[in-house]
């Protein structure tokens, strides 16, 4: 019982954690000041003017279409985007032996997986809206994708070789000897493709002599990549933060509850 509640315990840990980042999420999404590609030119020129260029920061957010000269091409799906993202993984089954309540040895046989390649990678591109356009560099973004694979292949490949689009590798011997038994192989990939309408947040400024969006160096203001449009991404945001609150509680208290009567009753 002990053990129960401390789980309990720890869970709503994690969920005050939960919590809190969402709180966070909602209030970047509504303190940035939301623009047009053609007011971010316009005031980086303004400023420039004024004190000169390099030293304009603003917290904005903007929405428009994805575009890119030459797009990245996924892995496994082989399409246009500037960012995916995949994995690979050996599904298996395997035989457990462990002792039941009564102390007796018992056998079952149990799933598992393990990961055995993954890999993703982003490109800088630029955000169109009906104003005009925008750098904006990806790298360190929170990013929504879509998923283009989620593909299981049962049973060891011909030849040991795992093939996927443009991935392959060939798998170490011994492989699926041991206790585990091989089912097969899942292949999964997200990307966000080119052409794509996509919510941005971020920090606009002028380095290198052009306005472009990228990371914020304050660490409380999120760096967001989102399909859905603000209003949906905030109203999403303060509802995850409302569920956190009442998981937070339930868990905290039961899990202090329970401890207490193990403890002392």
């Amino acid at each position: 019982m002990v053990i129960f509640g401390i789980v309990l315990l720890i869970a709503g840990a994690v969920l005050w954690f939960v919590r809190r980042r969402q709180q966070n999420r909602a209030l970047s999404l509504k303190s940035a000041r939301k623009v047009t590609t053609a007011e971010l030119q316009s005031t980086a020129r303004a400023v420039a003017d004024e004190i000169g260029g390099g030293d304009w920061r603003d917290y904005v957010k903007i929405w428009g279409e994805i575009s890119v000269e030459a797009p990245l091409l996924s892995d496994l799906k082989q399409q246009p985007c500037v960012y995916y993202q995949f994995t690979v993984q050996r599904e298996y089954e395997e035989t457990v032996r462990q002792k039941n309540a009564d102390g007796e040895m018992e056998t079952h046989t149990q799933r598992g997986s393990e990961v055995l390649s993954s890999h993703s990678q982003s490109i800088p591109f630029y955000l169109h809206d009906a104003s005009g356009k925008v750098r904006v560099e990806p790298e360190g973004a929170d990013i929504e994708t879509i998923e283009v694979v989620n593909d299981f292949q049962p049973g060891e490949p011909g030849g040991g070789l795992l093939s996927y689009g443009r991935f392959k590798r060939t798998l170490s011997l011994g492989l699926g000897t041991s206790d585990r038994r091989t089912l097969g192989y899942r292949y999964r990939e997200t990307v966000l493709p080119v052409g794509r309408s996509v919510l941005v947040v971020g920090a606009a400024g002028d380095q290198r002599d052009r306005v472009a969006i990228a990371k914020p160096l304050t660490p409380t203001q999120h760096f967001i990549i989102s399909l859905k449009p603000d209003e949906a991404l905030t109203q999403a945001a303060e509802r995850n933060s409302q569920w956190a609150s009442w998981g937070m509680i339930g868990c905290l208290s039961g899990g202090l509850l329970i401890t207490l009567i193990g403890l002392f009753v």
